[in-house]
């Protein structure tokens, strides 16, 4: 087992993490609005006290502010979270008032909004895309060669030389397909579409529960149903099939995350897995100390992340907003600024107690207090 890195270590691997991360999640916002022609008054990377910054030309207020938590780009005519016109909007010269949000379409403002989310996932298909560059793409056939005796493969039935053509109705084309399936849905039941000497044969397969440490301690519940392939393929791409390869990468990263999210919500998961800031920088300072491609495959898998959450639908997030530009663009008209306000308490009212969970979580408090209870 690694000793985990120091606090310092922690800290800077969290910075390196977080605040590009941030970054680019504003520049997306930043970048659209600006090719709509709507300024921007600031551009914040963290929230509260303003540590640095400076003015451009334009007049927008790029700053460095002492919580690096997030960010935020505050741009003209956008000065209340549910999005409504003020009076002093109301009171600005017209030629001043059209390069504010507010008077933009819809559509443009969507596409605004929509720009940060997008941007997270564009920035870990170019790391992704590097990787395939660089090391090219897993292409092992999805042949069992190899089945465990006493595995939940031989309990299903699987043999050797088996060819996994399906998983739930999901198309299997290489082996790597299998593992990323399986791992994630323990002692769930599976039907594998399995081609035999040319027969299809139908299997159903239930993945065991097995629980794997990490070189850090770090535990995980995954699924393991006892095949192994032959030789690892390993293939080299041109430029078009990097891009391909980088976007199905991330949309299967992506499926994984709705299927643990789901999981956990039904109680197939622990909600233990959750975490939050604090396990993030935990995270990232243990993948910096394995090295610098193990932490840029980690940046790319929060960026994901990111990208994810500010997507749902939840008042406060980019989701909520373009929620609520679909509503407007099938009305034909935005909601009621009062039913906005509410669905912002709302949004507050969930994502407050999720932010203590998940930070109970990352300090292990929900275990001490069970065992102070107990």
């Amino acid at each position: 087992m690694i000793e985990s890195p120091g606090l310092l270590v922690t800290i800077l691997a969290f910075a390196l993490v977080i605040g590009p991360l941030v970054f680019f999640h504003e520049l997306g916002h930043y970048l659209a609005a600006r090719a709509f022609g709507i300024h921007a008054d600031a551009f914040s990377i963290g929230f509260g006290r303003e540590v640095a910054g400076w003015t451009d030309r334009r007049g927008t207020r790029w700053k460095l502010a002492w919580l690096p938590l997030g960010g935020y780009v505050r741009f003209a005519g956008d000065m209340n979270p549910a999005s409504q016109p003020t009076a002093a909007w109301l009171a600005l010269p017209a030629e001043e008032r059209a390069r504010t949000f507010q008077a933009k379409p819809m559509w443009q403002r969507f596409i605004v909004v929509a720009a940060g989310p997008l941007t997270n996932f564009l920035l870990a298909i170019l790391i992704f895309a590097a990787f395939f560059w660089a090391f090219g793409a897993p292409r092992t056939p999805p042949v069992a060669q190899l089945v465990m005796a006493g595995s939940a493969a031989e309990a299903a039935g699987i043999r050797p030389g088996d060819r996994i053509a399906g998983i739930d109705g999901e198309h299997i084309d290489r082996f790597e397909d299998i593992a990323r399936i399986v791992s994630i849905r323990p002692d769930e039941t599976l039907r594998f579409a399995i081609v035999r000497d040319g027969a299809d044969v139908a299997l159903v397969v239930t993945p065991r529960r097995i629980v794997q440490a990490d070189r850090f301690g770090n535990r995980y519940d995954i699924g393991r149903i006892g095949i192994a392939p032959g030789e690892q393929v390993i293939e080299r791409l041109g430029a078009a099939g990097i891009v391909t390869e980088s976007v199905r990468h991330t949309r299967d990263i992506v499926v994984m995350m709705v299927d643990t999210l789901v999981q956990v919500v039904t109680g197939r998961r622990s909600v233990s897995e959750l975490g939050g800031p604090a396990k993030i920088a935990q995270f990232a300072g243990q993948q910096m100390t394995i090295g610098w491609l193990p932490f840029a495959e980690f940046v790319a898998m929060i960026s994901i992340n990111l990208g994810f959450i500010n997507l749902l639908p939840i008042p406060l997030l980019d989701g909520g907003h373009l929620f609520f530009y679909l509503i407007e663009g099938i009305r034909r008209r935005p909601l009621g600024p009062k039913t906005q306000e509410w669905a912002f308490r709302v949004g507050i009212a969930i994502l407050l107690p999720f932010i203590v969970f998940v930070t109970f979580n990352d300090f292990g408090l929900w275990q001490r207090l069970a065992g102070l209870i107990g």
